[in-house]
């Protein structure tokens, strides 16, 4: 089911952010987090920069004539090539991905085993979902240089992403001590986000709003400031900074998303509709083309939520195609609008590439629509086992303990999901208040 605003992960800030930071994390080493804490989010990078659509094409144009002008630059066919990362990123076009890699190879070919182009490539690697792929990059270019912070970031981005948590945590830590700037404190925010402690996600997101170099920058910032005060329930909060973010970036698509969820929030379905048009119209990725179908769904124009369903498989299917690696989002997706078994052989395809707890929860919730919920509790209670403050997460584990006739287990689980995040999923919400509403007063 949809969700308006909540879209960070490890990939969304290695995308929006390539950078690095120092502060200190406090994690602990190896591969688990401690017991009793924990959540996931989205990468981001300044390396791509989040500036705005204009400015990125022209930047793309500048490339193209420096390259032509001069074929044998190989820096410059590795800017182009993360330029071309970043675009795919902006436009949810895909064939921006096969033109990265060629300008990405071609670089290495007149300048063999240059680390722009190898992070390039292990950023491309990270945007089609093939963690491996860039961790494998990613360490090569770390091995080659251990002071290159982007290196340990696009290292702990992949681990985190695979579900190697202590590891990646490490990496970040490592990327923290190496240079301190916006990128590395966007990850800390993440890393406590993940592990539950939204205030020190909040602090470290303020030290790298604090690094901003760009207008662009810090409305990204303040972007994810916004997400984090939602989290915490502060509405008003989060209104005043997405508004923030609107100011200094206006060609921001994730602003509007924010503010999107700000009036929905505030039972303004009419606007909330007209804003996410906007971002759709803007960057129709499958998540925000299914957030828009949600809320067609929600004002009961049926036709339109269905055209924007049927428009999102399709956008899935196109990742898919140009060697994308899509088999979470098409679980997630399947398993709310589609088929069931579909979702099912999707979750086990994420569920073999990598053991991270977004990945347990597809598992449990394509296990529960298969009507498999035994097995689905299992998955379930491993998306939660870091202590992320993930509604979704506990919307699903309650809805599979309803399912296995474990019904206090079950509502307390969904008073959790709105407790911890009351704009968690557009429908999601809306449905757990309706069992919780229609359990109370059976």
């Amino acid at each position: 089911m949809g969700r308006l605003a909540r879209s960070m992960t490890v990939v969304a800030i290695a995308a929006a952010l390539f950078v690095a930071g120092s502060v200190g994390l406090g994690l602990v080493h190896g591969d688990r987090a401690p017991a009793g804490r924990t959540m996931p989010l989205e990468p981001s990078s300044v390396f791509l920069g989040p500036g705005d659509p204009a400015s990125l094409d022209r930047s793309i144009e500048a490339l193209q004539e420096r390259v032509r002008s001069a074929p044998e630059d190989g820096r410059g066919w590795a800017s182009l090539g993360l330029a071309y990362v970043r675009q795919a990123r902006i436009t949810a076009d895909p064939r921006y991905y096969p033109r990265a890699d060629g300008a990405l190879r071609r670089s290495l070919r007149i300048l063999p085993g240059n680390p722009d182009a190898l992070l390039g490539l292990a950023a491309l690697a990270a945007a089609e979902h093939d963690f491996e792929a860039a961790l494998t990059l990613g360490t090569r270019v770390r091995d080659l240089n251990p002071y290159d912070a982007n290196a340990h970031g696009i290292v702990g981005d992949a681990l985190v992403e695979l579900g190697r948590y202590g590891k990646g945590f490490a990496s970040f830590q490592t990327m923290v001590d190496t240079r301190p700037d916006t990128a590395s404190f966007a990850r800390v925010s993440y890393t406590r986000e993940l592990l539950g402690d939204l205030p020190g996600a909040i602090r470290a997101m303020q030290q790298a709003r604090g690094y901003a170099g760009t207008p662009a920058d810090a409305a990204w910032t303040s972007h994810h400031l916004g997400l984090l005060y939602l989290n915490q329930g502060r509405l008003v909060r989060a209104s005043e900074m997405f508004r923030d973010g609107a100011r200094l970036d206006p060609s921001s698509v994730q602003t509007l998303l924010g503010l999107s969820t700000v009036a929905l929030a505030r039972n303004d379905l009419p606007k909330a509709v007209r804003l996410m048009e906007d971002v759709v119209g803007r960057s129709p990725t499958p998540e925000f083309v299914i957030a828009l179908g949600d809320l067609s769904r929600l004002s009961g124009d049926g036709a339109a939520a269905t055209d924007s369903y049927d428009l999102a498989r399709v956008g899935l299917e196109l990742l898919e195609s140009s060697g994308a690696n899509a088999d979470l989002e098409t679980a997630l997706f399947e398993a709310d609008y589609g088929d069931p078994a579909t979702a099912l052989a999707a979750a086990e395809a994420a569920w073999a590439e990598r053991r991270s707890i977004q990945a347990a929860d597809a598992m449990a919730w394509a296990l529960h629509v298969n009507e498999r919920d035994h097995e689905a509790a299992r998955y379930a209670r491993r998306a939660r086992s870091l202590g992320t403050r993930e509604g979704l997460f506990f919307y699903h584990a309650g809805v599979i303990e309803l399912a296995r006739g474990n019904h206090e287990a079950g509502r307390s689980l969904l008073r959790r999901a709105l407790a911890v995040d009351p704009w968690f999923s557009i429908l999601g919400t809306q449905d757990a208040r309706r069992l919780l509403h229609s359990r109370s007063a059976g």
